[in-house]
């Protein structure tokens, strides 16, 4: 049984990275000062959110085409299935960054660590808190000694 689905775009990227090619994979540790502009009607959404020093941000990654259930990551030669990958493939191309709140000027966010093109459509912001977010004894499966840090 399929249930309708709606995403209500709520603001896009700013970033320098004009095609994915620039993009730096899982860019979390990167000191490249990105944008996210909240559009104006959802602004008031954004009130107290000085107070946080990282953000979960949501993303359409509107680039993508097309999907494959097993995927090569740049990490193994071997095939992946596509859940235990971060490839932006997918049936559902949503992007997750956890980022860090440089400033907020109005609607707009300046955030580090994102890795996103520009233009890539907003789709939430929630904030990160260490209590609910951050998780003991966690495992990685085949990424165990292959991750590049």
């Amino acid at each position: 049984m399929k249930n309708p689905m709606e995403l209500t775009q709520i603001g896009v990227i700013l970033s320098p990275y004009k095609t994915r090619e620039e993009c730096p994979r899982q860019t979390c540790k990167t000191e490249q000062i990105t944008g996210i502009m909240v559009f104006e009607k959802f602004a008031e959404g954004l009130r107290d959110i000085e107070g946080f020093s990282h953000l979960i941000v949501l993303y359409w990654m509107h680039k993508s085409k097309g999907y494959s259930l097993l995927v090569r990551t740049p990490w193994d030669v071997e095939l992946h299935g596509l859940f235990t990958t971060r490839s932006p493939h997918r049936p559902n191309p949503i992007g997750l960054s956890v980022v860090r709140l440089i400033e907020r000027k109005g609607n707009i966010l300046r955030v580090k660590g994102i890795d996103a093109i520009e233009g890539t459509p907003l789709i939430d912001i929630k904030p990160y808190v260490p209590e609910f977010d951050e998780l003991q004894e966690v495992k990685i499966g085949w990424l165990e000694g292959k991750v590049r840090r």
